[in-house]
């Protein structure tokens, strides 16, 4: 399990810092030949900003849960794992759709993608509590 969790992490941090350059670099010159207005130029890139920091702080949280269940495996720390993962494909992912669409529906599903962060956090905590009150 922490073998398959930190390869996640890892991963995510190495498409964090991919699509953080992107953002920064290729997506600025991209939104102005789209013929938007300067104020959604600047909503679409702040957006795109918000999406890769939250992957790259949850990137982090998969980590530690890695590193975690290195030292001692536990169902909750699949559940992180698990939560997080999902939270980054549906939070982050449907804001870079967002970005790159326009389509503003897809900011109504961004929340589903927060909750399952929450959980992931939550069982984090629970997970951590557990380890150490067994030891």
């Amino acid at each position: 399990m922490a073998r398959r969790i930190l390869i996640v992490a890892a991963s995510l941090g190495a498409l964090g810092v991919i699509l953080g350059a992107f953002g920064a670099h290729g997506l600025q010159t991209a939104v102005k030949e789209w013929g938007l207005d300067p104020a959604e130029q600047t909503k679409r890139l702040e957006t795109w900003d918000v999406a890769v920091r939250y992957q790259m702080y949850h990137a982090l949280a998969m980590l530690a849960v890695g590193l975690l269940a290195v030292r001692k495996p536990a169902p909750g720390l699949a559940v992180a794992a698990i939560s997080f993962t999902a939270g980054v494909f549906v939070f982050s992912g449907c804001l870079y759709a967002l970005v790159l669409s326009g389509i503003k529906i897809l900011g109504a599903i961004v929340p589903l993608g927060g909750v399952a962060m929450i959980v992931g956090w939550v069982a984090l905590a629970i997970a951590a509590w557990r380890s150490f009150e067994s030891t």
